[in-house]
């Protein structure tokens, strides 16, 4: 059996513009290897799902940026939080058979790297609503689906996919702490203590190697992929673009 190479990359505090084009260059180049992908963002942000309606979050004045996803869901504050995501082709085991499936997989990752730092991650399945869910907020962490990891009855982790040409983008967050934006919901630091981001990524990493058998090459973004993804990244924080709903 062939090794399952993938790259492994990370862009600390990075404008919004290029995080969002950076992603997007990598879901559209077929040429490019399954990619995880840990990052954060300066100034803090604010993501607006790809359908959501601007005036659908009342707080989206106070964060530092506001770019809009071409993922779906709810809003989300890119601060005191680990920023992921996955770049592959459709036809990896990771992503084949129903939507929910890669969801299932990839969050059982999560959990089991968020378990060695002794938060109770679980999937939520179809349990009750959870304390962290709030009406009238716009965000994603105020509202959950049967994917979603929990604990401590309240959403901490959060994902969305955009399918394209055969590819996935899969990119999510993990809450490591608290917001003024996301008041309420699961954070590392109130479960386990403070926890690095980079010592978090690694444990990711770790936990698909282990559970998926992916050999990690740690590597930065390509010449080509940093021209595309500035030159993609300008319509995010375009006002025509973040305003378009």
């Amino acid at each position: 059996m062939a090794e399952d190479r993938w790259r492994s990359i990370t862009t600390w505090g990075a404008p919004p513009a290029f995080n969002m084009g950076l992603d997007e260059a990598l879901l559209l180049d077929p040429a490019a290897p399954p990619t995880l992908r840990f990052y954060s963002w300066k100034p803090d942000t604010l993501s607006l799902g790809y359908f959501q309606r601007h005036d659908e979050v009342p707080g989206v004045e106070r964060a530092g940026a506001v770019v809009r996803r071409i993922t779906g869901g709810g809003a989300i504050h890119h601060v005191g939080e680990l920023t992921f995501s996955i770049s592959a082709s459709l036809e990896h085991p990771l992503y084949r058979g129903h939507v929910g499936e890669g969801y299932t997989r990839v969050h059982a990752a999560l959990a089991r790297a968020l378990e060695e730092f002794g938060v109770p991650a679980r999937r939520r399945g179809r349990e009750a609503s959870l304390d962290s869910e709030q009406d009238g907020t716009g965000m994603c962490f105020h509202r959950s689906s049967c994917e979603d990891l929990v604990w401590d009855n309240r959403k901490g982790v959060g994902s969305a996919q955009r399918r394209k040409d055969g590819r996935v983008l899969h990119h999510g967050s993990i809450k490591l702490d608290g917001s003024a934006l996301e008041t309420g919901v699961a954070t590392v630091r109130e479960a386990a203590g403070a926890v690095d981001p980079a010592a978090l990524a690694g444990a990711i990493r770790e936990a698909f190697t282990r559970e998926f058998g992916v050999t990690f090459e740690t590597a930065v973004p390509t010449p080509a992929e940093r021209e595309r993804a500035r030159t993609l990244g300008t319509r995010y924080l375009s006002p025509e673009f973040v305003r378009r709903r």
